[in-house]
């Protein structure tokens, strides 16, 4: 009777429901329909409530007053380091510090630097502050006030921290009686991880405890500092055990530098003894933890070699050469005098260079056997010299590099020149070749021991920038004597690679030096000169440019300099004006006047002088007296720009000399655009505003008219060369010494013509840079004649100088107009 008891509780509880869901049902209000409606689409309800309070035509207006608000807080820019180095932390190898004294600055320290500091980052010495002298050789010195010898490697601890550690990985603390083998040493820093704590050295152990001596018990900083020095181990017996020696150099990583930097104050008060070693070992134990000296780490070790142990001291160096450990040692110590340091340095430099040949001539075999024929050269790029870059291929026609044949005393078309079919060699070119037939010689009597050489049949030379100096030799070697001799033709390729190329550190130059411009005219020169200076107002005056132009007038013997008779009073009012329009600017023009000795005083036709590529004409020894005479007006530090009136340039070109122009450094000859006279040869079309090209002209390399110097490099040049025969001009009166013929000249030097002749003659200091220089141009003076209405000589002129003539046209252009005129047919198309 239980069961239908239960089914009919489930029944009645169905029923309950679905009676209550009908009620509710009937009774739920209309209106929640919409307040559903509304909380689904508020942008619908809140356009229902705008059209209600204000109507169907209203229009929403933006408000952009004051709008978009400023930030509140100010957006701060990223201030990014210069170099890639600083932000991402790289820091260089080693650092070496080394304490001496001021007796052994001139000795010991000197014999240390000159045989360490050029293979090393960065070398410091530290003596006391009150022994520094200013008379010193060396200048990497660093002196401290304290005299309290225990404090001295807490001192240098310090002065490393604060001014090197974020720059160098490893520290190395040396005295200065110990020679250090830093290609070894380098070799073995570059093992070994940076981010592990390093304390290495040559090892110490069984160092008595310091005495308590001298140590009143009863002050409590003296009790402070005994029990510290105790209680790093634990007892005083094993405090001072397991220390690396500085006698032989200690070596730490910057992250142990860091630490002791940390905890100086409590390594002070614990580094009590007088023997440095073990104040550094204490610091670095209670600093950084390390348990003690690190012999070997990661499995690298640094080897030293102790000099002052019995059957060392007196035997000589070849001997220790021969030792296995004296071989593998990074430091040896203690150096007795300073010339030992040579010896050392000589010996181990000796042992670096034997182990890069071995490894190169391993090198070379191993390659050599992967080889083996079996694989192609291409994949294993495996050529000849092992190791010199294979020769450049030419992207164009016009890039093949043309074999040049000569013999030991002259060469067959230099430079692929046609103009001249044979040139004499130069000294050092004849040497190069006397010593690469040598060597050709040499080779075939070891691959050919049965021949002798009996004579040159041919050679041939390449240069490629990217490879060398390439040789090939035809030798005839004879074979046999007597009747039964004959000779037998040997072919020898000889290759003279390229050295490390390295590129030569300059100092550091702006754009903002102030350029004086000299501008030196003959008289026949003034039209020339009077539109060189309307291009410089245009160029340089009317953008405040940094620059100073400075004229320079050539008078004749008889010729005026006042009145209106003078030929240059049109450049000097000019030159007025232009100074009193500008002189809020700070730009002016002024002139220096100098008188021609009588054989110079002769008139000169325009037509013929138009010819020459020098504004010289036959007398480039003149740029020497203008810039004798006219640098005194500027002082020893101007920076000077050498030009000529028949020019043309850009502010490009300013900028360039400013960069390429370095005082005791550098001296800056570019090599201008020498424009063709298109409208009297007729072989091209003028065009003013071109770009360089090969029909409209071509770089003049033999034109050194224009030059940019310092004026303190000029006069130190001119020193040099002024008792051999160049003397210096120091008025007008002098300019006839200069102009002398070689032949009665006493030792004038041979080849001087001008001022970058000058330069090289001298052999001084400074570099000699030549370049194209596509913003300078020549020419200008040559087509502003043409445009007076003026004519150029038929013929050339007899004394045209050294190649100083301008061309006319290019081949190309002279070679189609020949064809043209031959060949009638032609003349229409």
């Amino acid at each position: 009777m239980r069961r239908p008891v239960a089914a009919l509780s489930r029944n009645h509880y169905f029923v309950i429901g679905l009676l209550l869901g009908l009620v509710l049902s009937c009774y739920i209000p209309q209106d929640i329909w919409e307040l559903v409606q509304q909380e689904e689409c508020p942008q619908e309800a809140a356009e229902n409530l705008l059209i209600e309070r204000f109507g169907q035509d209203f229009e929403p207006h933006l408000n952009l007053i004051n709008k978009p608000l400023a930030a509140k807080k100010p957006v701060k820019n990223v201030i990014r380091p210069r170099y890639y180095s600083s932000e991402l932390g790289i820091r260089e190898k080693l650092f070496i510090g080394v304490m001496t004294s001021q007796e052994h600055i001139n000795s010991f320290a000197t014999a240390f630097n000159r045989t360490t500091a050029h293979l090393v980052n960065k070398i410091k010495f530290f003596i006391y502050a009150d022994s520094v002298k200013t008379n010193y050789k060396l200048k990497n010195i660093v002196g401290f006030a304290d005299t309290h010898e225990n404090r001295r490697p807490f001192h240098v601890i310090k002065y490393i921290a604060d001014n090197y550690l974020e720059e160098y990985d490893y520290f190395l603390l040396v005295p200065d009686n110990v020679y250090v083998d830093a290609r070894k040493l380098n070799a073995l820093l570059y093992h070994m991880s940076i981010t592990f704590d390093l304390y290495m050295g040559g090892t110490r152990i069984g160092v008595d405890p310091p005495s308590n001596e001298g140590r009143p018990s009863n002050e409590g900083g003296e009790d402070e500092a005994g029990a510290a020095a105790t209680s790093v181990d634990g007892s005083s017996g094993a405090s001072d055990r397991n220390y690396c020696s500085l006698e032989a150099g200690i070596l730490l990583s910057s992250s142990v530098i860091r630490k002791m930097r940390n905890n100086l104050d409590r390594c002070v008060r614990i580094g009590i003894t007088g023997d440095h070693s073990v104040n550094i070992g204490r610091c670095v134990k209670y600093a950084s933890h390390v348990p003690g000296c690190q012999e070997s780490f990661q499995g690298m070790r640094q080897y030293s070699y102790a000099l002052n142990t019995p059957g060392r001291q007196r035997r000589d160096f070849s001997d220790l050469a021969k030792e296995q450990a004296f071989r593998n040692a990074s430091t040896v110590y203690p150096v007795q005098t300073p010339e030992d340091f040579y010896r050392l340095h000589a010996y181990y430099s000796k042992h670096h260079l034997e182990m890069v040949q071995e490894r190169g001539y391993a090198l070379e075999q191993k390659s050599y056997r992967i080889a083996n024929g079996s694989i192609s050269n291409k994949i294993l790029e495996i050529r000849w010299p092992l190791g010199v870059p294979p020769p450049s291929a030419p992207e164009t026609r016009h890039d093949i590099l043309i074999w040049q044949m000569l013999n030991a005393t002259h060469s067959y078309l230099p430079n692929g020149n046609v103009e001249h079919a044979v040139a004499p060699l130069t000294r050092i070119e004849a040497l190069d070749f006397a010593k690469v037939l040598e060597i050709a010689q040499q080779y075939a009597a070891l691959k050919h021991p049965g021949l002798s050489y009996h004579s040159l049949h041919t050679a041939y030379r390449k240069f490629d920038a990217t490879r060398g100096m390439d040789y090939q030799l035809h030798l005839n070697l004879q074979e046999g004597s007597g009747r039964r001799r004959r000779l037998l033709l040997k072919s020898f390729e000889v290759v003279k690679p390229l050295g490390r190329v390295e590129v030569v550190p300059s100092p550091y130059v702006t754009e903002s030096t102030r350029i004086a411009i000299l501008v030196p005219a003959f008289e026949h020169q003034v039209p020339d000169a009077l539109e060189f200076v309307a291009q410089y107002e245009r160029l340089c005056m009317q953008n405040q440019d940094n620059t100073f132009l400075l004229l320079i007038f050539l008078y004749r013997l008889d010729s005026p300099s006042k009145g209106e008779e003078d030929p240059f009073k049109g450049l000097k009012t000019l030159a007025l004006d232009l100074s009193s329009k500008y002189k809020t600017d700070g730009s002016r023009i002024a002139w220096v006047s100098i008188r021609l000795p009588e054989q110079l005083s002769e008139p000169v036709s325009p037509e013929d002088w138009m010819l020459h590529g020098s504004m010289y004409g036959p007398r480039q020894l003149l740029s020497l007296v203008v810039a004798d005479l006219a640098l005194p007006k500027l002082g020893l530090e101007s920076l000077v720009l050498l030009a000529t009136p028949g020019m043309s340039f850009k502010a490009d070109f300013l900028n360039r000399v400013r960069m390429n122009t370095i005082q005791g450094f550098q001296v800056y000859a570019p090599i201008g655009f020498q424009m063709y006279p298109c409208r009297w040869a007729q072989f091209c079309k003028e065009c003013e505003a071109c770009d360089v090209a090969q029909s409209s002209g071509y770089f003049d390399r033999h034109n050194h008219d224009v030059i940019a110097f310092y004026s303190r490099d000029y006069v130190q040049a001119r020193k040099l060369l002024h008792p051999q025969g160049l003397p210096i001009i120091r008025s007008d009166l002098d300019i006839d010494q200069l102009l002398e013929p070689a032949s009665q000249s006493q030792s004038r030097p041979e080849g001087v013509e001008s001022i970058l002749d000058m330069f090289v003659a001298a052999q001084h200091s400074v570099h000699i840079l030549r370049g194209v220089e596509p913003n300078l141009r020549f020419g200008l003076d040559v087509r502003n004649h043409l445009g007076r209405g003026g004519m150029l000589p038929e013929q050339l002129p007899e004394l045209c100088g050294r190649e100083q003539c301008i061309h006319l046209a290019s081949r190309k252009q002279i070679g189609d107009a020949i064809i043209r005129y031959e060949d009638k047919s032609i003349l229409h198309k």
